[in-house]
């Protein structure tokens, strides 16, 4: 069926009403697929869907991680999340939360529409190598939370596309390994402009696996996730 406009889906690993843990599973993607682990549900608030999910702790590091790519670190040591969406960084928020960390969000600046998160979580790092991720949860987590941070869809009614980006190379590189263990498809890795930016990495979800990237993947974001739903049949 389509999805109506204001609907958001959300990934609910559960069999019955018992959650399940993915890391349990076959680590096959096809015959997690077969079991049909992922099911969708209908909420209008984002944050309300992260509330009530169980997630275990590992599986929060790991999307927080793939976040991380949207962050900076200042000089107080503070991890620095600036985002116009107000509402993914109280999502993040959330998560933080439910791993014992705190954090604090405040507008940057009176005139500019940007906000900010900072938090002083020891669990988030810069250097953190995903190629070391294991288990089939956290490398979907990763993948979303990279996705939230640095992933891209039409915000129009033109063709529909997803793509993730990253200015380095070596992680576009480990996030295509990572696409390739959870079987969904990607293209080359390519630049879109040298000239403009020549360490401006992208790749394109193949359009044949759009719906398996929505299914597997999906998003913590308010607008992608709307998205997926508007332009997506699930």
């Amino acid at each position: 069926m389509r999805l109506k406009n204001l609907a958001i889906c959300w990934n609910i690993w559960e069999s019955g009403t018992t959650h399940v843990k993915i890391n349990n599973m076959r680590e096959n993607v096809s015959s997690a697929d077969n079991q049909q682990a992922t099911r969708f549900i209908i909420s209008g608030e984002p944050s309300e869907t992260i509330r009530q999910t169980p997630l275990a702790k590992y599986e929060i590091i790991a999307y927080l991680n793939g976040a991380l790519h949207d962050a900076t670190l200042n000089k107080g040591k503070r991890i620095r999340f600036s985002q116009k969406n107000k509402q993914w960084l109280e999502n993040l928020q959330v998560l933080l939360k439910k791993i014992n960390y705190n954090s604090w969000i405040y507008k940057e600046g009176k005139n500019r529409s940007v906000f900010v998160l900072e938090t002083l979580c020891r669990d988030l790092d810069f250097k953190f190598n995903p190629s070391r991720l294991k288990s089939y949860s956290e490398k979907i987590f990763y993948v979303r939370g990279f996705f939230d941070a640095e992933g891209g869809v039409p915000h129009t009614k033109d063709r529909f596309y997803i793509q993730l980006v990253q200015k380095n190379l070596e992680k576009i590189k480990q996030l295509k390994s990572i696409l390739k263990d959870l079987n969904i498809e990607s293209g080359k890795i390519h630049n879109p402009s040298k000239r403009v930016d020549p360490d401006y990495w992208r790749i394109f979800i193949s359009a044949k696996h759009h719906q398996k990237f929505v299914k597997i993947i999906n998003s913590w974001h308010p607008v992608k996730s709307k998205i997926f739903c508007e332009r997506m049949k699930i």
